[in-house]
């Protein structure tokens, strides 16, 4: 009886906190599991078929996989706060932005022999649009999804340009002084998974917090105008 009694004085704000952080800790743990599983299938294919003629279709094939494994990871936390998130829509979307991404890169690979020799102002501004492509291909993606859900969905750009942009930072960070030339090819999976988990929590961890924020957000304006 007492505790009923604490609730009811209690605010709805102070009430909802724990289950928020629940729900955020919930993101960050499947989401990272998510991208880490999904990561180390791009890693392989990248470590063992890199001279591959089949390569250049192998790796977007490899990065679609990755991009199917986040969406679902995602859509199924969302699911909690979003009943109706069409799931199906979400991992599409999710996978076709990886596979945009993973050619874009490769791309910028394949073509470095062409491109290397431009003025630095062509090189710069190449450089820079693929970049853009990278880091944005998976928020605009999902915000076609998202904009039918949550107000203000166009945050949700920029949140995944951060978040990336942190993830793929931290990765290099990790990685490049990991991975060196004759390296054996178990270890240099296991510093791309390795790294790859990183990533993906650098990357969980800021897109949790500010999709946290914008559920709540929405639902406090769906509460007001009721």
């Amino acid at each position: 009886m007492t505790s009923h009694r604490i609730d009811a004085a209690l605010p709805d704000e102070v009430l909802q906190r724990p289950a928020a952080g629940r729900w955020l800790a919930r993101w960050i743990l499947i989401v990272t599991a998510g991208e880490a599983f999904g990561f180390a299938v791009p890693a392989l294919v990248g470590v063992v078929a890199h001279d591959a003629p089949a390569f250049p279709v192998l790796l977007p094939l490899a990065g679609a996989v990755e991009g199917a494994l986040l969406g679902w990871a995602q859509a199924t936390v969302l699911a909690k706060r979003l009943p109706e998130l069409r799931r199906g829509a979400w991992v599409a979307l999710t996978a076709l932005a990886a596979v945009v991404a993973y050619v874009a890169a490769s791309f910028l690979t394949a073509a470095a022999d062409s491109w290397l020799s431009w003025p630095w102002v062509a090189r710069t501004a190449l450089l820079l649009t693929i970049g853009a492509v990278i880091l944005l291909s998976i928020g605009v993606a999902q915000w076609i999804e998202l904009r039918r859900h949550l107000a203000h969905a166009g945050w949700w750009i920029v949140t995944t340009f951060v978040a990336w942009l942190l993830g793929l930072g931290l990765f290099f960070i990790v990685a490049t002084p990991l991975w060196y030339e004759g390296q054996d090819i178990l270890s240099a999976v296991a510093v791309g998974v390795g790294a790859g988990i990183v990533m993906a929590a650098a990357m969980a961890t800021v897109t949790g917090v500010a999709m946290s924020s914008f559920l709540r957000a929405t639902e406090e304006r769906e509460e007001g105008s009721r």
